[in-house]
């Protein structure tokens, strides 16, 4: 059963190790990411694990966890973010399809990115969309990566179990468009994806009815083997008409079932390296919450209740209590039924709350793992309790920068500014930074960094 994580010995050292920091802030104990990692390596039976990018949302951690052994290439949820991770990671599949057109161009335009980046698909129209996007591509330049649907279908469709997602199901409408794919020359078939989120995704030991346990469980169940059946199927058939690299498929929920099948080569999780509170809620593994976010108490409106800055950092899908952060410490301390999680305000009830005044710290974990980036541009990594460094979030992070800009520093050609810049080279950043010309926007980007460095990260 779900229930607020306890350590205080460990969050005694966090709060030490950030006791400087003003809140609202967000911190990663590098411990509990470490094991984490470890424990999905564990879980995915040898086979590699790509790092599901949405879930992390800070590339210089992406960086770390790649450097560890068992991970193998990013699964990233927008092309704009892909071609920005293609200047130091080369092997990156948007797990989604796109329709961004300039950043279409971009990629169709790049041969080192088109190289590294793999676009996702479930129809010819994507296929034409890309096409109308890129103009005339030279044989083989885009690579592509067929979405399969691995939802569960039951009473001849009428009930659907699972995100919708693909159209393709089965293996006729796999070959179908594997066979769209191989026929037009730009197009080259690298790839197959099935995500299972109603085994990846759904807790099988939530708080609540007894019965309704029970159905996600036997759901699971028959979800597993079809799936297993149906998917074995699709890939054989696939690879009569394309040598494929790889078959994706799971999530940090499904890890040890998604890879003991023959037709996966490589799995994909991300959530599991922070250990929101999602996963307390699942019976076969219990991962180390390593994410948190603190706020400051501003009330004490009576005995036994606490008001804390903000709050709401509520996390996406149903509506529900569980989409709410979850206070972690000090122990004790709950949401209340009327307020909930608020926009400027959340009131916090519990013994524990007369312990607390005006200034005092509470930590929450949020129900999700990535979201928690989104409203904060940093990360405090903190060992023990020591504050190692801290680090961009996606959101504190520079947006991309153009492949082309039209004034580079005197003495600098374009192609050499260009080139350096891709590869965020200090020589360039120091030639560009001094740039007089107001309408140099990729000058201008530079000289906002001012010397501050971004923060690598070691894990």
């Amino acid at each position: 059963m779900r229930q607020p994580y306890a350590r205080p010995a460990g969050f005694h050292d966090l709060a030490r190790a950030t006791a400087h920091l003003e809140p609202p802030f967000a911190v990663i104990d590098l411990v509990a990411l470490r094991a984490n990692a470890a424990d999905l390596v564990r879980r995915g039976g040898g086979k590699p694990i790509r790092v599901a990018s949405k879930s992390v949302r800070c590339r210089s951690i992406l960086s770390s966890v790649l450097e560890m052994p068992g991970f193998a290439g990013i699964l990233a949820y927008t092309l704009p973010e892909a071609l920005w991770l293609a200047d130091e990671f080369d092997d990156i599949v948007v797990g989604y399809p796109t329709a961004d057109r300039d950043a279409l161009k971009q990629l169709a335009g790049d041969p080192v990115r088109a190289a590294r980046v793999t676009l996702m698909i479930d129809s010819v129209d994507h296929l034409d969309y890309i096409e109308s996007a890129t103009g005339p591509l030279e044989p083989g330049t885009l690579r592509i990566c067929i979405d399969l649907d691995a939802s569960l279908e039951l009473l001849d469709g009428l009930v659907h179990l699972g995100a919708y997602r693909s159209p393709i199901r089965e293996a006729a409408a796999a070959v179908a468009l594997a066979e769209a794919v191989q026929a037009r020359p730009g197009f080259r078939l690298v790839g197959l994806m099935a995500y299972e989120g109603q085994i990846a995704g759904v807790g099988d030991n939530a708080p609540g009815s007894v019965v309704r346990r029970t159905m996600v469980r036997a759901m699971q169940r028959t979800s597993r083997a079809e799936l297993a059946n149906r998917r074995a199927a699709i890939v054989s058939a696939v690879r009569e008409v394309a040598p494929l690299e790889f078959v994706n498929g799971g999530g940090t929920g499904s890890l040890e079932t998604t890879s003991a099948e023959d037709a996966i080569t490589e799995t994909a999780a991300g959530s599991g390296l922070y250990g929101p509170a999602l996963f307390d809620t699942y019976r076969n593994f219990q991962p180390r919450p390593a994410a948190f976010f603190v706020l400051p108490v501003v009330r004490r409106p009576g005995p036994g209740i606490a008001t804390v800055l903000g709050g709401g950092w509520i996390a996406s899908g149903p509506a529900g209590k569980d989409r709410l952060p979850t206070p972690s410490w000090p122990t004790g301390l709950t949401l209340t039924a009327a307020e909930g999680a608020g926009e400027v305000q959340t009131p916090l009830v519990g013994a524990a709350a007369n312990g607390l005044s005006i200034g005092s710290r509470v930590w929450f974990r949020h129900t999700k793992a990535g979201e928690l980036c989104e409203h904060v541009d940093t990360l405090h990594l903190a060992e023990g309790p020591t504050l190692t460094t801290t680090t961009p979030t996606y959101r504190g992070t520079l947006p991309p920068l153009p492949l082309a800009h039209p004034a580079p520093a005197p003495g600098v050609s374009s192609d050499a500014c260009d080139a350096a810049c891709r590869g965020s080279s200090d020589a360039c950043y120091q030639a560009c930074r001094d740039s007089s010309d107001p309408s140099d926007q990729f000058a201008a980007r530079h000289r906002t960094l001012g010397d501050r460095p971004l923060a690598s990260v070691r894990l």
